[in-house]
């Protein structure tokens, strides 16, 4: 009984080992996924038309009379 236990342990250890390196290298994957989405989205809110919408949508939000 204690020596199956044990066997249960060692394998449950070992498998844990073998994948302590793969949540780096998600980490490291969807940080560069999201690095480039915001490099994307800069791009196009500092494009001149979207550039402009934002600003009018801005100011007739603070021109409205309450």
């Amino acid at each position: 009984m204690w020596m199956r236990i044990r066997r249960i342990r060692r394998a449950r250890s070992r498998g844990a080992r073998a994948d302590a390196g793969m949540t780096t290298s998600e980490y490291a994957v969807g940080t560069i996924a999201a690095c480039a989405l915001a490099a994307v989205l800069y791009k196009v809110v500092t494009s001149g038309p979207v550039a402009g919408a934002l600003q009018s949508l801005i100011g007739r939000a603070l021109s409205v009379q309450f």
